[in-house]
């Protein structure tokens, strides 16, 4: 709780004066939490310890790609360990997770942590909209003071209330349809388009996901269908979705030649001028070096990191102002098309060695520990908002979706294991 709690509520002490250093305290809290959870876990359980092995051997693997870029382009030993622990911090808290062997009590203690954490993020959201009047790109939640906060705001609010819908089925219809219907009007109210999006994106590729179990599969359709229809009513009807109406009939920028096509696709251009040896298309031209988070970093923590032996590229060095500072960029236009994010960021900087590594981790986690269609369309819904923005590497919403993920595997065990309880006493 205290690795969660460490970026959830980051931004939040910063707002009330904290020194900024506050944000990278999570940096040493979840790998120290999660060296102690594999070092102690006394799991004699054969699917935890096969699933913890080949998530630590996929980080290994990420690491080892990491180093090796890192020395084929000259980067800094930060650059190395902060690129990492961004790309890597959300599995090393769901390994640490689901390495351990937690009793019922434990695991409700931790499910009613998230909650509340979750639930004071949403009131807060609506706090600062309705007492404070900062609606649109504020309303932030606790994640106040930061780029895309409404953005993570909205994202893990929402992905909280599908959570909330699975794991707590016994509690009342109208306390979990409340918390959906809050989720939804925050989304609307912050004006997160990417974030419904990324959603309804996830929820098509779910549906092909069932195309062999035939009633669920006619299920989806219908559904996806109806939602569709809806969304398309209310983008002409109804005045809160505005926004999404002006986008939608700009067709200037969109098409091969648009300009919002060849803004997004700027970022990965400027990674290929670079590329000066054929091994960079393996290793790609440096932890930190092109289009990921930690380059933007560099800009807000510059007098932090550059002493601490921060290495920068043209790329790096280029690409955030131009993004920033473009008419559709995430400052004057939207994130949507931004031409930072996250997978060519992994690709950019660790090349397809280490987009092959990532996607590796990922079908782990997809294949063993996503126990039910809402952990696979939260994850889907994170691998989408890697074709927009940075919030791959956002550790307030990894980590929250890792924590979403990792207790419903822990639900579902404990769910098993009451069912083959039961069983042996109704055989007894």
């Amino acid at each position: 709780m205290i690795s969660y709690a460490s970026t959830f509520f980051s931004r939040t002490l910063q707002s009330i004066g904290i020194p900024s250093v506050i944000n990278f305290i999570h940096f040493l809290i979840i790998p120290i939490a999660f060296l102690i959870a594999i070092c102690n876990t006394k799991t004699k359980n054969h699917e935890q310890i096969r699933i913890s092995n080949q998530l630590l051997f996929g980080l290994v693997l990420l690491l080892t790609t990491s180093v090796a870029s890192a020395l084929l382009n000259k980067a800094g030993f930060i650059n190395i360990i902060l690129n990492f622990l961004l790309w890597a911090e959300p599995f090393m808290l769901l390994l640490g997770l689901i390495s351990l062997s937690m009793p019922p009590k434990n695991i409700y203690i931790l499910r009613s942590w998230v909650v509340y954490f979750n639930i004071f993020n949403l009131l807060l959201a609506f706090f600062q909209c309705f007492a404070l009047g900062l609606s649109g790109d504020y309303m932030q939640g606790v994640f106040f003071k930061s780029g895309a906060g409404h953005v993570v705001g909205s994202a893990v609010t929402l992905s909280f209330s599908f959570y909330y819908l699975a794991s707590f089925k016994n509690n009342s219809k109208w306390v979990r349809n409340l918390i959906l219907f809050g989720s939804f009007a925050h989304l609307l109210l912050a004006d997160t388009k990417q974030v419904l999006a990324t959603f309804v994106i996830g929820f098509a590729i779910m549906f092909l996901t069932k195309l062999e179990k035939p009633i669920t599969t006619l299920a989806y359709i219908i559904g996806f269908i109806l939602l569709v229809i809806i969304f398309l009513w209310a983008v002409q009807n109804v005045d809160a979705l505005y926004p999404y109406k002006s986008w939608i009939n700009r067709s200037e920028l969109y098409g091969l030649e648009g300009d919002a096509t060849q803004f997004k696709i700027d970022g990965i251009r400027m990674v290929l001028a670079n590329y000066n040896s054929p091994i960079h298309w393996f290793l790609g031209l440096g932890p930190g070096h092109t289009l990921d988070r930690f380059a933007g970093m560099l800009g807000e923590y510059s007098s932090l990191l550059k002493p601490l032996g921060a290495t920068t590229t043209p790329v790096s060095e280029q690409i955030w102002p131009y993004a920033i500072n473009h008419y559709l960029g995430p400052a004057r236009g939207t994130s949507f098309f931004a031409p930072v994010f996250g997978w060519a960021a992994i690709w950019g900087d660790l090349g397809f060695i280490g987009l092959l590594v990532y996607l590796y981790i990922c079908s782990i986690i997809w294949r063993r520990i996503c126990v039910d269609d809402v952990s696979k369309l939260l994850m889907l819904s994170a691998g989408i908002h890697g074709f927009i923005f940075t919030q791959m590497q956002e550790p307030g919403y990894m980590l929250s979706i890792a924590v979403f993920i990792g207790l419903r595997w822990h639900e579902k065990q404990l769910l098993l294991k009451n069912m083959r309880k039961e069983k042996l006493e109704y055989i007894a």
